[in-house]
């Protein structure tokens, strides 16, 4: 859709930005606590461009994702990814998944997808910015400069009551009172300028058991 808006509108915009602050991560209403959970991708390293079958300009797939052991007491996982540097008044949301179990250490490429009133496992996959269900690939306006993808994940102590398909908003109010952990993982992208797809570190494509 993006890729439409011509290179000098894109770079008219280049300023125009919603802005980390805005991410679900720093909502101090949402408390996420000192404790961290080691977030990465087989895929691409931190702060790295995200290789191009992630986006809009490839197959749009969702990125493989693995994490390490969270805290005692955890009981699922939510995820939200969110582009701060979007032209708007809010990040754009890429995806929501919730109530994903408290064994499982990864998603596969491909797993952020539409799922109706949830998967076998009970996880659930909530609507992208465009009310749709599922991953919402990167698509920045050519000539706007680099765009993070910002991949939020929330160890909580108990489940949140939600129903089928949240947003999310929705979702971070309800994860209120029960983050005990929180992990970050950044990719980058952009059209129109020069891009390096980063490589994942040694060692991040192997999944804990």
């Amino acid at each position: 859709m993006l890729e439409h808006v011509p290179h000098w509108l894109g770079a008219l915009l280049h300023n125009v930005r919603a802005g980390h602050s805005k991410l679900a991560i720093v909502d101090p209403d949402l408390d996420v606590g000192s404790a961290s959970l080691e977030l990465a991708s087989p895929a691409f390293a931190n702060e790295a461009r995200l290789p191009e079958r992630f986006t809009a300009d490839g197959e749009g797939v969702s990125p493989p994702l693995v994490w390490r052991d969270p805290p005692e007491g955890t009981t699922s996982f939510a995820l939200i990814v969110e582009d701060p540097d979007a032209p708007a008044l809010q990040p754009l949301v890429h995806a929501v998944v919730w109530n994903i179990p408290a064994d499982v250490r990864r998603l596969a490429e491909g797993a952020i997808a539409s799922d109706g009133k949830g998967g076998m496992d009970g996880s659930d996959v909530g609507h992208n910015s465009f009310f749709s269900e599922g991953w919402l690939p990167p698509d920045p306006p050519t000539g706007h400069g680099s765009h993070d993808y910002v991949f939020q994940l929330f160890a909580l102590r108990d489940p949140p009551v939600l129903g089928p398909n949240p947003g999310r908003d929705e979702l971070v109010r309800a994860l209120q009172g029960r983050v005990l952990a929180a992990g970050l993982l950044v990719g980058t992208y952009s059209r129109g300028e020069e891009g390096m797809v980063g490589r994942a570190p040694i060692g991040a494509a192997v999944a804990p058991a």
